[in-house]
């Protein structure tokens, strides 16, 4: 009887530690993934002023660029875009189809505004318009907290997804229903990843 009694204390206390380990692993992974979230959410904020500086942008440019109608037109119509990719990606931080799509339509949004910026050098008194220096220097410090937001969440990310990963959590995320987060890359056009160059 006595043995029977301690079989049973020690299965119960095997329950016991088991049910401790899961709910400490599930706690985690609910942690990461809220960290990775807010990451997003950090993103967002910067997409969203991107978004705004954009029409600002193409207003300013309109009365000198008469004739790039078709460029003002691209502009615009890639902000669209990727402004309904923000929204979608703010819906499912961490989806793959999300992120992905994201990417792609920050890409395209990126080119168009390369190849507004490109053309303006053709016209002197754009260049010289102090509201186009603003907004310039305002979207290359956007553009630039977009680059640290990026890399916050892509550490969230990475934390979250290797901590899913790992035995014996890959069994608790697996039976929990915690999926991989995809990461939000970079997308660059092949202009943007050609290497400068220098004439002198």
């Amino acid at each position: 009887m006595g043995a029977f009694i301690g079989l049973f204390i020690f299965l119960v206390m095997i329950v016991v530690v088991l049910a401790i380990i899961t709910v400490n692993i599930y706690n985690r992974l609910v942690t990461l993934r809220n960290r990775y979230q807010n990451a997003f959410s950090q993103i967002d904020i910067q997409l969203r002023r991107r978004y705004d500086l954009i029409p600002n942008l193409v207003e300013t440019v309109k009365g000198y660029m008469k004739h790039e109608r078709e460029t003002l037109e691209a502009v615009i119509n890639a902000r669209n875009s990727a402004v309904n990719a923000s929204q979608q990606a703010a819906q499912a931080p961490g989806d793959p189809a999300a992120m992905q799509q994201l990417a792609g339509a920050e890409a395209a949004l990126t080119g168009t505004l390369g190849r507004l910026f490109a053309l303006s050098e053709d016209y002197p008194d754009l260049k010289a318009s102090q509201n186009m220096a603003q907004l310039t220097e305002a979207l290359q410090t956007t553009e630039n907290q977009v680059a640290f937001a990026r890399q916050a969440f892509n550490d969230a990310v990475t934390r979250y997804n290797t901590t899913r990963e790992v035995f014996p959590n890959s069994a608790i995320a697996g039976s929990f229903n915690f999926q991989p987060a995809e990461l939000l890359e970079t997308i660059e056009s092949p202009e943007m990843r050609a290497a400068p160059q220098v004439s002198f």
